[in-house]
C-alpha cells in the first residue's frame, strides 16, 4: 500500500479532491487518528477533521500512484 499526506482547507478543496479521486480506477482510503474513509465519498470526506494533514492510502501500480499524486499536487504536504 502506498501513501501520502494532504492538507485540505475548505469545502471546495474537499470537493475538488473527491473529484480527482473519482477519476482513479483504484480504491482510495483517507483518514487520520482512527478514521478510515473512502476518498471517493463526498459525505464521508466531510466527516474528517481537517485541522491536521490527512493520510491518503492507495493500492495501485507505481505509475498510477505517481499520476494520482501529480493530480493532487496542490494539496500535498
Amino acid at each position: 500500500m502506498k501513501e501520502f499526506h494532504i492538507l485540505l482547507r475548505s469545502g471546495s478543496q474537499v470537493q475538488s479532491f473527491v473529484n480527482i479521486s473519482m477519476r482513479q480506477p483504484f480504491e482510495i482510503r483517507v483518514g487520520n487518528e482512527g478514521q478510515d474513509i473512502n476518498g471517493k465519498d463526498l459525505m464521508g470526506m466531510f466527516s474528517l477533521d481537517y485541522s491536521a494533514p490527512i493520510r491518503v492510502r492507495v493500492q495501485c501500480s507505481q505509475e498510477e500512484f505517481l499520476a494520482f499524486r501529480q493530480c493532487a499536487k496542490e494539496y500535498l504536504v
